[in-house]
């Protein structure tokens, strides 16, 4: 190395040659030979260079050896930071005195990018001499600041790495470690970070513009999209570095201002106005990890403004992912919930903008979501079930693969309380509430309800059915539970359709032997969707067959009195409802069986139950059955229903009338009426005749030869085939004078008395 060095300086004599001896110097040096710093600092060839720096154009040589000798004179080989003093204090003072040239508009900007490198170079070679916060280091530091506002981003990025570095020795407790006990190691902390709070205030305004999308970057290819985006991604780790110093909160301050600013000019109608409003709000979210989230100052205001920003497509995504990153902040935060439902109208309004805004929302939603998933989201259950939905919606719109994998990803988060419940075993599940279950099974009722890839949830249901198995065989005594059990089912169902394969056999058979032992009226309406769906499906025939015999038999044993519909109302509704759906969609199944029979008379118990539903629901039943005519295939079925309704045409036309003249409200009229306008016209004349046995029952005292002829003849005249819709008046005035006081209508029940027929079983 010696030897080098005496060559190297002989040349220096020689005028033309001396670039190329500062070059072979700059390269001896990288070998970074144990040369003392007491040789260099007065060395020949280092005072050259240094001399070099001063000249016009600047000299690249000597620029290539100063910065080799500050990497050199902090490497470990060759002693150190304090064995190389001497040099450094004859390098620094040199290059500080190139610190007015950053600002030097008349510098060729090749010398300016030299210059900024050595300082980037000092700055990250003297980072730990730097961090103990003398007034000799400030002075760098505040150097490095000045290259850090230069306008070119690559020559302000070159002291990025420095604010990282620095910001590690002043938060990492090791930096201080020698001075011994707690007490003083806080001091000392306290005492270099407050040293530098003001040269991070200062980076994070010099830094946080140059996020701002360019004018034309629509028009940027894709390398400068691409290099635009590593910009930002610089900055934010710079502010990150700034809130590791500073705090979250106290960068937050500064970040905010810059919002406002850039809000009020954005009200102003400055051109491009969204660009430094998307700007600071980046910003604001890339320091989200640093944020208190008790924060009550600032956070608050930044999220009343989000909803009123303008709908631009890259502005609205970074909203997105803005309000995602401080999905745990809205769930600490005393007014998160007063503020949460603007903010989920922005990310709806977000997922019908543009492909990276609605990616971005969807983000947002998984953020928040897992926040409540978590269970500690200060959120109503419908808030969270609106996010599971719009999440569903989000998966709705990926292709096959991508669905499944991103259902798989929404009910993992759902599923995994559900397993740790079931897991406690029977005895601890039994004591807990039934909302500690029910919240969690809602969200999969939505996400089967929503997510409409019908081969995705056919596998989700398959993979899950161990889970609800277990909670039906464990909770089938528990109400609330099982209805929001069948719910998530039923939807599953609907959305699945027949891709359910071997799942849909399995869940017939557990909620038939349920129905038996807990008389659920949910296991009627989840069967209801089943019949919907699979019941024209030849391969399904004999699983559907058997469930509703069971279901209907063990339902007429339940309600053998009105007093058992009164008490079983939602039975009563849900057990008709699905015999509704036999007709439409399995009659070929539910006419010709037993319980056919068994049904009929079971309706004619029930007709007057005072619940609405459950009256509605039988009066449908009953309609369907008189209309079954006017469907294509429903002639076939003649024979078998008559043989049933013809022996039991004048009692139901009795009970009928009844319900119209006052047995039931007043409210289901129209219900009643339709009904028995559609027996008249199944059975045209025998059904008037019907009506006239019944009708010559009430006293004279109560209805009038006139009033009863009016009624008579509008039930004739739609055994006729004239248009039903005009013999509803005259029906309703025989209802109204039935029913013109109270005296009347209990003359005319004591007449009809529908609740005491005598129903014999017809052979």
């Amino acid at each position: 190395m010696e030897v080098a060095l005496s060559i190297l300086t002989a040349c220096l004599s020689i005028n033309e040659l001396k670039e190329q001896v500062l070059e072979a110097f700059a390269s001896w040096l990288r070998l970074k030979h144990g040369i003392t710093g007491s040789v260099l600092a007065s060395h020949p060839l280092v005072l050259t260079a240094l001399s070099s720096l001063n000249l016009e154009p600047l000299s690249e040589a000597s620029v290539n050896v100063i910065s080799e000798l500050i990497h050199y004179t902090a490497a470990g080989s060759s002693g150190g930071v304090a064995v190389q003093m001497p040099l450094i204090q004859v390098l620094v003072p040199q290059v500080m005195s190139l610190k007015a040239h950053l600002k030097d508009s008349s510098k060729d900007e090749e010398d300016v990018k030299a210059i900024a490198r050595l300082f980037a170079d000092m700055g990250d070679s003297y980072v730990e001499l730097i961090a103990t916060g003398s007034g000799e280091s400030m002075l760098i530091v505040n150097a490095l600041l000045e290259v850090a506002s230069h306008p070119e981003y690559y020559i302000a990025s070159m002291t990025f790495n420095f604010w990282h570095s620095l910001q590690v020795i002043l938060t990492k407790r090791d930096s201080y470690l020698p001075f011994g006990n707690e007490a003083s190691i806080e001091v000392e902390r306290k005492r270099r970070q407050d040293a530098f709070v003001p040269s991070y205030e200062s980076l994070v305004s010099l830094v946080s513009f140059r996020v701002e999308y360019p004018q034309d970057y629509l028009d940027l290819s894709h390398e400068d999209r691409k290099e635009f985006k590593q910009t930002r991604y610089a900055v934010a780790d710079v502010l990150t570095d700034a809130a590791s110093v500073l705090g979250g909160d106290a960068t937050l301050q500064i970040l905010y201002k810059k919002l406002v600013e850039a809000v009020s000019r954005c009200g102003n109608g400055e051109n491009n106005e969204w660009r430094p409003v998307e700007a600071a709000l980046f910003c604001i979210r890339a320091i989200s990890n640093y944020v208190s989230v008790v924060e009550a100052e600032v956070m608050p205001q930044v999220m009343a403004l989000i909803p009123k920003l303008p709908q631009q497509p890259q502005l609205l995504q970074t909203v997105c992912l803005t309000i995602g990153a401080y999905s745990k902040w809205l769930d600490s935060a005393s007014i998160g919930p007063s503020i949460l439902p603007s903010l989920i109208d922005t990310l709806l309004g977000a997922m019908g903008t543009s492909e990276d805004s609605a990616a971005a929302a969807a983000l947002a939603f998984r953020h928040i979501c897992d926040v409540s998933g978590e269970g500690s989201f200060k959120v109503t259950a419908e808030d969270s079930l609106h996010l599971v939905e719009a999440l569903s919606m989000v998966i709705t719109e990926l292709p096959p693969d991508n669905a499944k994998r991103a259902l798989e990803a929404l009910c993992l988060p759902v599923v995994t309380p559900l397993q740790e419940a079931v897991n406690q075993g029977q005895e601890i599940l039994n004591k807990r509430p039934a909302r500690e279950l029910t919240v969690h099974i809602d969200r999969f009722a939505y996400i089967f309800r929503y997510v409409k890839h019908p081969e995705a949830v056919a596998d989700a249901i398959q993979k899950l059915w161990p889970i609800f198995k277990a909670i039906f065989d464990l909770r089938a005594w528990d109400m609330r539970t099982m209805e929001s059990l069948c719910r998530a089912c039923k939807y599953a169902v609907r959305t699945s359709g027949r891709f359910m394969g071997i799942t849909i056999g399995a869940m017939l058979e557990e909620i038939q032997g349920l129905y038996k032992q807990h008389h659920q009226s949910c296991f009627l309406y989840l069967s209801s969707e089943v019949i919907k769906i699979f019941g024209s499906d030849p391969s399904c025939a004999n699983y559907l067959k058997n469930l509703i015999e069971s279901l209907f038999i063990h339902t007429t044993l339940l309600l053998t009195n009105i007093q058992e519909f009164t008490a079983r109302p939602d039975i009563a509704d849900d057990c008709f409802l699905l015999a509704s759906r036999c007709i439409r969609y399995c009659p070929q199944l539910f006419i010709p069986s037993e319980v056919f029979q068994s049904l009929v008379d079971c309706s004619m118990i029930g007709i007057t139950v005072q619940h609405r539903e459950a009256s509605n629901s039988i009066l449908t039943f009953l309609s369907d059955i008189f209309d079954i005519a006017n469907s294509s295939k429903g002639e076939q079925y003649l024979p078998i229903r008559d043989s049933v309704l013809i022996p039991r045409g004048p009692s139901i036309t009795r009970i009928l009338i009844a319900s119209l003249t006052g047995a039931l409200p007043s409210s289901r009229l129209e219900p009643v009426t339709y009904t028995l306008l559609s027996l008249t016209r199944a059975y045209g004349v025998r059904a008037v005749e019907w009506a006239k046995e019944c009708v010559s029952l009430i006293p004279l005292t109560a209805v009038t030869e006139v009033e009863r002829s009016r009624f008579l003849k509008a039930l004739s005249d739609a055994a006729s085939g004239f248009d039903i819709n005009s013999m509803t008046v005259p029906i309703e005035e025989m209802a109204d004078v039935c029913r013109r006081n109270r005296t009347v209508q209990e003359i005319v029940q004591g007449a009809l008395r529908p609740l005491e027929l005598n129903l014999t079983p017809v052979s």
